[in-house]
Order: structure tokens, then sequence, then C-alpha cells
């Protein structure tokens, strides 16, 4: 018997909140070239350990149940250990969860600022 509606999973766009400590991330893309122009292969291709933060929790508790925000927000830019989080798929996009502790440092983006002759 065929349902004439989509399951609901289907109908609505998953909204993911992480708990805790825990941030997502979305991997940068890697390069798809070597250095030398050989395009490389998805398979071969080493992952980066830079991505963008997508969503946090809202922190931990210390010992007297007082919560401490996260230093890392939603659009940081993040490096991270190579074998840290876990990997899912959240509305067939691939992201990844981890504790903020696995999160090394936050890249901040500089501007140039050329000086006139």
């Amino acid at each position: 018997m065929r349902l004439p509606y989509a399951p609901i999973a289907e109908r609505l766009p998953m909204k993911f909140r992480p708990l805790h400590d825990r941030v997502v991330i979305r991997r940068a893309e890697g390069d798809i070239k070597s250095k030398g122009g050989i395009i490389i292969p998805d398979n071969a291709k080493e992952k980066p350990q830079e991505g963008e933060v997508i969503a946090v929790g809202p922190g931990s508790r210390d010992e007297s149940g007082k919560l401490i925000p996260l230093d890392v927000k939603a659009g940081d830019s993040v490096l991270f250990g190579k074998w840290s989080g876990t990997e899912v798929k959240i509305d067939g996009e691939d992201l990844l969860i981890m504790k903020e502790t696995d999160v090394m440092g936050i890249v901040e983006k500089t501007v140039a600022v050329s000086k006139a002759a």
C-alpha cells in the first residue's frame, strides 16, 4: 500500500541543534589539483582540517551548574584535528559534529590594506 503523501522526514527540512559543548562544522573544500597540476580524484584527496562552524550548542556547565558559553560561534572559520569529530549527513550534506575542545582555533580573516605611495 502506497501512502498518498511523503513521509514527514521528506516533507520537512531537518533542523539540527547541537547539545552541550558540541559544534557542527562544514568542512572546507579540498584541492582538486596538486601543486604540479595533476587532478586529484575524490577517493585520493586528503580531507581538509579546516571548516566553517554551522551551529553551536549552548555550552557546558561548571561544578556549580553555571552555563559556560562556547568561544566559537556560527560563521567562524576553524581548524581541527585530523581525526576529530563524527561525520554525519544532515539534509543531504556531509558535516562534522565535535566537542569544542576538538577545535584547535579560530582562523581570523584579515583584510590586506595597501598603502598609497
